[in-house]
């Protein structure tokens, strides 16, 4: 993206004001082919780059420099003279070697994985050898402070954005413009967020504390959600890892074991830096469309620890709605042998596409650490502490104690962020504008003045074969993001079965530190049943398959629900959870294709049609490494690659609210996310479950089936509902993301990105002849209750995912079980959804 003429020849000026040194273009051969990973370099400097894939290259420097250098191994050097401090779109043509046409091997392309052959392999070894020595890991106990700076800013700005409809009336912003220092193309920053953190970590016992000192946002002040979305996007990563992961991905790391498999290695150069002797290797990846890096790091020649390294994602990965990955790390020398992380810089750009001229925001993280200390033990229970309160102190610190723990100085675009976005918010425009971006990302609307949201809007519409079209009406109590009490209901109506339906629920937070938490609600409602193995404790939710348009089949096996629920909940210890709920249900069919009825020896006709029923229900859910954001009765979850564990035990009791049955449900769940390196993302669930007692099919273990086209996690896309009902069941779901590592490897596909899926899906369970008894009273309506107990049913699929960037669509087969009445053998699902 380009700025304004006027605005860049302004901007040019008072660039060469500052002695800045600016230079882009093109890296040919003598043939016109673009050489990709040349090194560019201000001569008599480290401060350098490489082209990209199209031999296309940017570099600034803050300092005056009048040689630039252009060099790859097998070309002959070429020097630059730099006549004025802005050079752009020049184009450089790099001839071969005269040795290396001499001899029969020319150094160029794919380079030696052997350390006798190639050097750069040798060095390589090294470092895997004392990594382990580097860095903090070296320490028993360590204490450091980080100061981070995150900034988004629009980028390629130019004449018709700045005249667009979009920013009439807020035309001041851009005032702001300035260039990128790594991509040459213009920006306006439009949010700013700075922290401080005091870091203190044991390596004996493995546990690491941060404690917030403070935080300042522009543009979305005191914003929790965006705070979080920050630190969940640029999570921690440790370039002497194997693989470095970010945006849910996994990169190969050029300083990894893998990474001899992945890239091409180059000893370039050695030097003096800050009195240490240096090698200098570049890398650039062996093959395309994979999670790679290219760039180049300094080693120290003695202990072979990483002074400089920086790293360009490849434009070919398979990353979405990112066209730009940028790193810098730089350590620093304590002592003769101790080498530590001083400043780490990152740059994505994130557009909707990856050509050139497209717009995007770019978003910037700096991170610099400084006041080491080590070897201060403290009590193991200083790492546990948790923080319970929401600090208002923290995120409103003065000027003053930002001046003091800014580790590194606003620059003069960065202090005019929280001046530009202070005016911004008092323009209606851009309040609107906000106001939409909110109700997109929460689904409510909001009436602050009342403290009441409306919503969820993405509700308000539905269909299912007895209620027709479904509208939905609703809203929450909000008064802030951490409220210790909030109210919850909704309205609906169905036009076909003429019939409202309505839902109130509520929970008061007690206690913070312990999250003792009542709850309760009321709902009556339309649902299908059997939806899932594990019941939820939820009062308002309602499944996916009690809305399907399209249905493959009948989806007439809907109930009438009539629950009312009350509980308490606790977490004495950090991400384990303890439920006790009461609840009363009445349950009937819905659908006048559909029978629920169960023999009844206290009713007139012997047969009854409700099901009446309390139970009482204790659960325990344990979710380590699980990071919640919030402080009031409802947090959000802020990571998802945590394990959940999860069991109950229900009963049901006749002598509470003239009960129907006494009976005993014991479940237990087991999910588990597993990044598998560069071979992507396997996610795994088992759930086994048992009844001890005599129940009708309203109370039974249903396998989810999945008669709606949309693919759904742990259900049985070809199983209709209520195809298999059981008392006892076991049930394991497998599946697996290669996130394009399969796809890459294929010439005519990996251009697509696409991103290959397999799943397995099994479950075996048990029917009992009283319960098939019970639930057999001879209504022409009723169908078979069938177990899949003969033998485990199993199902698999194959899927197709990232098309067109957000479908997803499954291929899925039944593996058995191919006599029941009306069997599925083959159906096709699919899924939107946004993901890197």
């Amino acid at each position: 993206m380009r700025i304004k003429l006027l605005l860049f020849l302004f901007a040019l000026s008072s660039i060469c004001a500052l002695a800045q040194t600016k230079v882009s273009g093109y890296v040919f051969d003598e043939f016109n082919e673009p050489i990709a990973y040349a090194n560019i370099l201000f001569k008599g400097s480290t401060e350098g780059t490489t082209s990209n894939e199209n031999g296309r290259f940017y570099l600034e420097s803050d300092e005056k420099w009048d040689t630039l250098v252009v060099s790859f191994i097998g070309y002959e050097l070429l020097e630059i003279p730099l006549t004025k401090p802005v050079n752009f779109d020049l184009k450089f043509v790099l001839k071969e070697e005269a040795s290396s046409l001499d001899e029969v091997v020319i150094i160029t392309g794919k380079q030696s994985k052997k350390a006798s052959e190639n050097p750069a392999i040798k060095l390589l070894q090294k470092i895997w050898d004392r990594k382990r020595q580097n860095g903090l890991n070296q320490f028993k106990q360590y204490e450091y402070d980080q100061y981070e700076k995150v900034e988004f800013d629009l980028n390629t700005i130019d004449s018709s954005l700045i005249k667009s409809k979009l920013f009439r009336g807020m035309e001041f912003v851009f005032e702001e413009v300035d260039t990128s220092s790594v991509t040459g193309k213009t920006y306006l920053p439009i949010f700013l967020n700075e922290s401080v953190k005091r870091v203190s970590g044991d390596n004996i016992l493995n546990k690491e504390r941060q404690d917030l000192v403070g935080n300042k946002n522009s543009g979305f002040s005191n914003n929790q959600v965006i705070i979080d979305f920050i630190d969940d996007l640029y999570s921690e990563y440790n370039v002497y890892d194997n693989y470095i992961k970010f945006f849910d991905k996994s990169f190969v790391s050029p300083l990894g074991k893998s990474g001899v498999q992945t890239y091409n290695y180059i000893l370039s150069d050695s030097a003096f830096i800050d009195n240490k002797w240096c090698y200098n290797i570049i890398y650039y990846p062996r093959r395309k469309n994979e999670l790679t890096f290219k760039g180049d790091f300094w080693v120290n020649d003695s202990t072979y620890a990483i002074k400089e390294i920086n790293m360009q994602a490849s434009k070919s990965a398979n990353i979405n709605w990112v066209k730009e990955i940028y790193i810098e790390q730089e350590f620093e020398v304590l002592n003769d042998s101790v080498f530590l992380i001083k400043r780490d810089y990152f740059l994505s750009d994130f557009a909707f596409n990856k050509k050139e001229k497209s717009r995007g925001v770019y978003g910037k993280r700096t991170t610099l650490y400084d006041n080491y200390k080590f070897n201060e033990r403290k009590d193991p229970k200083y790492y546990d502490k948790v923080v319970y309160n929401y600090d208002a102190d923290v995120y409103n610190r003065n000027d003053d104690f930002w001046e003091q723990n800014r580790l590194e100085v606003l620059n003069k675009d960065e202090e005019g962020v929280y001046t530009m976005l202070d005016t911004l918010k008092t323009v209606k425009k851009f309040k609107r504008l906000y106001n939409l971006g909110s109700i997109l990302a929460s689904g409510y609307v909001e009436f602050p003045s009342i403290n009441f949201d409306y919503g969820p809007i993405f509700s308000t519409f539905g269909f299912n074969d007895v209620e027709g079209l479904r509208i939905r009406t609703g809203g929450r109590t909000y008064f802030g993001p951490n409220d210790m009490w909030r109210l919850e209901g909704f309205v609906a109506y169905g036009f076909r079965d003429n019939k409202f339906k309505h839902g109130i629920s509520g929970k008061w937070l007690l206690d913070k530190k312990s999250r003792l938490t009542l709850f309760g609600g009321h709902r009556r409602d339309i649902e299908q049943i059997g939806a899932s193995l594990t019941s939820s404790t939820d009062v308002l939710g309602r499944s996916l398959a009690s809305n399907a348009v399209f249905t493959a089949g009948a989806n007439d096996k809907l109930s009438n629900i009539n629950l009312t629920n009350f509980g308490v909940a606790i977490e004495p210890v950090r991400n384990l959870e303890i439920r006790w709920d009461g609840s009363f249900r009445k349950i009937s069919s819905a659908s006048p294709t559909f029978s629920l009825d169960f023999n009844d020896p206290t009713s007139a006709t012997g047969i009854s049609s409700e099901v009446r029923q309390f139970e009482s229900r204790f659960s325990l859910g344990y979710f380590p490494k699980r990071q919640m954001t919030g402080f009031g009765v409802e947090r959000k979850y802020k990571n998802d690659n945590f394990a959940q564990l999860f069991a109950q035990v229900t009963r049901g009791d006749k002598d509470w609210f003239k009960g129907d049955f006494d009976y005993t449900k014991l479940q237990f769940s087991y999910i588990q996310p597993w990044q598998i390196g560069g071979f992507g993302r396997l996610v795994s669930s088992v759930e086994i479950g048992k009844t001890f007692g005599e129940v009708p099919l309203a109370l039974l273990s249903v396998v989810p089936g999945n008669q709606t086209y949309f693919s759904i996690y742990n259900t049985f896309p070809q199983l209709d509902f209520y195809e298999f009902v059981t008392d006892t069941y076991s049930s394991l779901h497998l599946e697996h993301n290669f996130n394009g590592r399969l796809f890459s490897r294929i010439p005519f596909l990996k251009k697509y990105n696409l991103r290959a899926i397999v799943a397995l899906r099994g479950v075996w369970g048990e029917l009992s002849d009283e319960n098939r008894a019970l639930s057999t009273t001879g209504n022409p309506l009723e169908f078979p209750l069938i177990a899949p107990d003969s033998e485990v049913y199993y199902e698999y699929s194959f899927g197709v995912a990232n098309i067109f960037k957000v479908l997803r669509i499954d291929f899925n087969f039944r593996g058995n079980y191919l006599d029941n009445p009306d069997a599925r053998r083959f159906g096709v699902t699919g899924s939107f959804g946004f993901y890197f």
